[in-house]
């Protein structure tokens, strides 16, 4: 199979992810529960992933670096413990479910939302964001790259707007995290919000955030601890406040081979690597007949993303074929991402993307072309 869907996961990982997990798996305590060497490893494992996340993300402090399952629980946590009924928070049309169906709950509950329009290539202007500011406004939301058209979005005017403004900026890293460089503190992020298994190359069920110090965040859920035992309440210092339950020490254990593997290739090299094998099957599907194209390309940094649909036919279609008869694994369908499909006017089609990692090869690209073009010719 040629895999060509790693914006929904990486399925390729670095063979030192790998035996990390298995590793854990027979030697890793419970972090925090015992004064056993079982124990006391996997605390400090757990410590030195958060050292390594705080400094790839540009903190200032790893407690403040709190462990999830992925970007979905991050986001909700942020969200749910930021926003109250009377506040108003401001998204885009780029989000995705992450991002959106949290805030539609919180709307039905007495939360103010203003969703900002995309054009047809997929990008939003700042500008509209800047009015839709109210007084009551509490929170920006947006992500760091389109999972859906590979749009990339500069964070740090967005970020230097909402600080300056006294409002909140919360980032959806799902897209960008291990492949884009990201300084919470020049771009001005107060929540982070990132997985562990797209581009930082980590098992699934790993994931996080980084909130800002001074940041006071509401914990979605409340448990064990390991400290503080005789408590009624959850305990209020970070990370703790927001880890509630025995964390997944296998999968961040390989979380943290995977960060070791990103520093030692190189963040810059992955990226260009990837980079080139998007632009690489960009220019070879862009001016095939029946072929539409999703997304801005007019800028050289953007996610290994291409979005495409051949003619009329059903997105689901298109994938199925390039599976079956071609061996070639893409994403089809709504991506998650329902009102960038609005905006694409791709809501009943849907779309088929392919996304790409530095394992791919230029003849797994190549390979992906000519299926497109065959596939383009029975369509007429």
């Amino acid at each position: 199979m040629i895999y060509l869907d790693n914006a929904a996961t990486t399925m390729h990982k670095p063979q030192e992810v790998i035996e990390a997990v298995v590793a854990a798996m027979s030697s890793m305590g419970n972090a925090g529960r015992g004064v056993n060497d079982a124990s006391l490893s996997a605390s400090r494992l757990i410590y030195n992933t958060r050292e390594k996340l705080c400094k790839l993300v540009g903190g200032t402090d790893p407690r403040q670096v709190v462990f999830t399952c992925n970007s979905t629980e991050s986001l909700n946590i942020a969200l749910r413990g930021l926003l109250e009924p009377g506040d108003h928070v401001i998204t885009t049309m780029l989000e995705h479910n992450s991002v959106l169906r949290p805030l539609y709950d919180l709307e039905a509950n007495g939360t103010s939302l203003t969703i900002v329009e995309s054009d047809s290539k997929g990008n939003f202007d700042i500008e509209d964001i800047k009015s839709a500011v109210k007084p009551e406004t509490k929170v920006i939301v947006c992500t760091n790259g389109s999972n859906l058209t590979g749009n990339y979005v500069d964070l740090q005017p967005i970020g230097e707007f909402a600080r300056k403004k006294g409002i909140l900026f919360v980032v959806d890293a799902s897209q960008t995290a291990g492949v884009f460089p990201i300084d919470v503190e020049k771009m001005k992020i107060d929540v982070l919000c990132f997985t562990g298994h797209k581009g930082l190359l980590g098992p699934q069920g790993t994931g996080g955030m980084y909130v800002r110090e001074g940041v006071k965040v509401r914990s979605l859920k409340a448990g064990g601890t390991g400290v503080q035992t005789y408590s009624k309440s959850q305990p209020v210092q970070m990370p703790t406040a927001l880890e509630a339950g025995t964390l997944n020490g296998h999968g961040i254990a390989g979380l943290c081979a995977a960060l070791d593997y990103i520093e030692t290739y190189g963040m810059d090299k992955i990226r260009a690597r990837e980079q080139e094998l998007m632009w690489r099957f960009y220019e070879g599907v862009k001016d095939i007949e029946n072929v539409t194209v999703y997304g801005d390309f007019s800028t050289k940094d953007r996610c290994a993303i291409v979005t495409l649909n051949i003619g009329d036919y059903d997105s689901s279609e298109v994938s199925d074929e390039l599976l079956t008869e071609y061996g070639i694994s893409t994403r089809s369908g709504g991506h998650c991402a329902p009102l960038m499909h609005e905006a694409l006017k791709t809501v009943e089609q849907g779309a088929v993307r392919f996304s790409f990692s530095h394992f791919n090869t230029d003849e797994e690209v190549d390979a992906a072309i000519k299926a497109v073009q065959e596939l383009s010719k029975e369509e007429d």
